[in-house]
């Protein structure tokens, strides 16, 4: 028969696997979206050399092209990290945008980061509205003789009259 101190070791020790197994499930998810941006490569591209064609073959396909004005070929890479129980959220972001005139020669090759993002934190609680604001009872009982009624003809009976398919 096994002792007391083996007993109370056992528990300890599934206990404290329990809690590393629980604790596995706080650890933070990092993760990448977008273009790999191999440095090497996207320090190849110069204005005034490379044209549409080297640039996709050097760099691929862009994330997203401009649709109007200036053609521009924008490659995204966005690093995000989450923690548990919350949303991800971006910890780095590198754009390259990659300008080209209009023979489709690159004009010009931009870097961007950070610094361009702007955090935004709507209140969910509740979305202010004009006008005026009606109590439980106005809500209620506010279209009470209202309906079949003529703007400027208070009193009188009657439904609309015009020519238009709701009678307007």
């Amino acid at each position: 028969m096994l002792g007391k101190g083996w007993n109370t070791k056992l528990r300890a020790a599934s206990a404290l696997g329990a809690l590393a197994l629980m604790a596995s499930g706080c650890a933070s998810i990092k993760d990448h979206r977008g273009y790999l941006i191999d440095p090497a490569l996207t320090g190849s591209v110069q204005p005034g050399i490379d044209n549409r064609t080297s640039v996709e073959r050097s760099l691929g396909q862009p994330t997203f092209k401009s649709e109007f004005g200036k053609q521009i070929w924008y490659y995204v890479s966005i690093d995000t990290k989450q923690r548990p129980f919350k949303r991800p959220q971006a910890k780095t972001q590198n754009v390259l945008m990659v300008s080209f005139d209009e023979k489709g020669n690159v004009a010009t090759v931009e870097r961007r980061g950070m610094e361009k993002v702007v955090a935004l934190n709507p209140d969910s609680h509740k979305t202010p509205t004009l006008g005026r604001t009606r109590s439980f009872f106005e809500d209620l009982f506010g279209n009470i003789g209202s309906v079949g009624a003529i703007p400027g003809q208070a009193g009188q009976g009657g439904g609309p009259t015009g020519s238009g398919p709701n009678g307007s």
